[in-house]
């Protein structure tokens, strides 16, 4: 009987499900977008049931086809989108108010007070984060605040709290299990990444009590196992990561020093720092990579909130593409950028600025200018944005000279290109572009002790293409001068 691993990859825009064979081959791929809803200006949310039907409807395709396969599934692991909220009723499952995204801006007035008095210096020394929307703690806070049917919960003790890992495991092992691991907790900016606890000061400071959090585990750990009468199988949970950390392991980034990045709805670096804890002075984040038998291996990210997002923007609201794949095309059509200048600050932006405030700016617009100037601008605007993160670990002394890259965006050759041109660095790409789906079912195997140790993980890696930088070093530093003043304009 052929021998499975399935990684649950709940993301932004979709969930999906993944049947991987023990070698890390992609064997079947189930996977369901769903509604995105954007009720004020800023305010970006889920429906946690649309959620959670459209992965356990892919869930149940998978297990499906990994029996007409003649195989049997070994372990499931758990990826998700990090800082997304959800409350709900402990007694029916049922959410009190939608998933506060991480896109979300709601709370930013809030994050302007709450930075007041040095205490982002007590929130960056214990949790590693900057005071911003971005993070779970002032969505769960603004729950608490405006949702009345929570402090009804709250007060007869059955109100829970999770991000989208949490409420997966509750929602599959039929409420039996109300659990997290620390990547995902170490994105709330309520959790100690000194210690591996929730932070009581925090949480006495924001109000958020404590009894409605989930215990944390490690990366690799027994979450349950899937309940028959919810999923038709008993099949073992193994491994939980959020979705940045977890395509660090996909990329197997286990060695200090190692980096990632993926080009997803949002983009985001990951550099392994090893067991130790390195604090940035040019605003990165310092994050749990992953922890495996109680130890932590410490990272740094920079987060860029726009980047698939953005080629998403450009098809559904303003309607320049009928689908991702064309901007490749698009892009190479054009000789030049025509100097024009998208900074997608839809959400804020992310690292080096945290600027929630900051919106989106479309610059150095011409006669001459059509639409696929447009086009052009969004997609070079991922690889400035992840200039000025490698430009950040620079200040920081990190001077990484190879970067492995994932996401949809990646599969585009124009881009992958650009992005090497743009950040000076060698970028590979390897041949299972789902890293972060991957990283996930691995780690999986490695719990229940299908691989013996993470290098076996790393031994299954292969490379698909390396680009290397070839622009012109006076059009590079032109196309990097254009971009500083449109967000040095962004920021005005």
């Amino acid at each position: 009987m052929k021998k499975f691993l399935v990684a649950i990859d709940q993301g932004t825009t979709s969930s999906r499900v993944i049947l991987f064979d023990t070698s890390g081959n992609i064997k079947f791929i189930s996977q369901q977008e769903f509604k995105q809803y954007f009720p004020k200006n800023g305010w970006v949310e889920h429906n946690p049931n649309e959620i959670w039907k459209t992965t356990l409807s892919s869930l149940k395709k998978v297990i499906q086809r990994a029996k007409k396969l003649n195989g049997k599934i070994l372990s499931i692991g758990i990826t998700n989108q990090r800082e997304t909220t959800v409350l709900w009723n402990k007694k029916n499952g049922k959410p009190v108010y939608n998933a506060i995204v991480w896109q979300d801006r709601r709370t930013q007035d809030f994050c302007k007070n709450l930075k007041k008095n040095d205490f982002e210096k007590k929130i960056r020394k214990k949790t590693g984060l900057f005071i911003d929307p971005y993070f779970s703690a002032t969505k769960i806070k603004w729950i608490l605040d405006n949702v009345k049917s929570s402090k009804f919960l709250l007060k007869s003790n059955n109100l829970l709290f999770g991000t989208i890992d949490t409420f997966l495991i509750w929602k599959l092992t039929d409420g039996k299990h109300h659990l997290t691991e620390t990547t995902n907790a170490s994105r709330t900016m309520l959790f100690n990444i000194n210690i591996n606890k929730w932070d009581d000061e925090i949480l006495n400071k924001l109000k958020i009590p404590k009894k409605i959090l989930p215990k944390v585990k490690n990366s690799a750990d027994n979450f349950g196992t899937t309940n028959t009468k919810v999923v038709g199988n008993e099949i073992p949970i193994s491994a939980v990561l959020g979705d940045q950390q977890a395509a660090a392991v996909g990329q197997a980034c286990f060695e200090k020093g190692s980096i990632k990045s993926t080009y997803g709805t949002g983009a985001f670096v990951i550099m392994n720092t090893g067991s130790k804890k390195i604090t940035s002075k040019n605003k990165l984040l310092t994050t749990i990579c992953y922890t495996l038998n109680g130890k932590n291996t410490y990272a740094l990210e920079g987060s860029i909130f726009i980047a698939g997002a953005g080629v998403q923007w450009l098809r559904d609201k303003i309607k320049l593409i009928n689908n991702a794949y064309e901007t490749e095309k698009i892009a190479k059509s054009k000789n030049n950028n025509d100097q024009v200048y998208v900074v997608p600050a839809f959400s804020g932006l992310g690292a080096p600025y945290w600027r929630p405030d900051a919106r989106g700016l479309i610059t150095g617009l011409t006669r001459d200018s059509d639409w696929k100037s447009l086009v052009r601008a969004v997609v070079e605007s991922v690889a400035y944005q992840s200039f000025d993160l490698f430009e950040s670990m620079k200040k920081d002394g990190l001077k990484p000279n190879i970067i492995k890259v994932d996401g949809g965006m990646v599969a585009n050759n124009w881009f992958s290109q650009f992005l090497s041109d743009i950040i000076k660095l060698k970028v590979i790409r390897p041949n299972v572009l789902e890293t972060t789906a991957l990283g996930t079912a691995m780690l999986a195997g490695y719990q229940i002790g299908e691989f013996k140790s993470l290098n076996e993980i790393k031994f299954k890696w292969k490379k698909n293409r390396v680009f290397t930088p070839k622009l012109n070093k006076l059009l590079r530093n032109n196309l990097l001068q254009g971009w500083r003043q449109a967000i040095r304009k962004t920021l005005a």
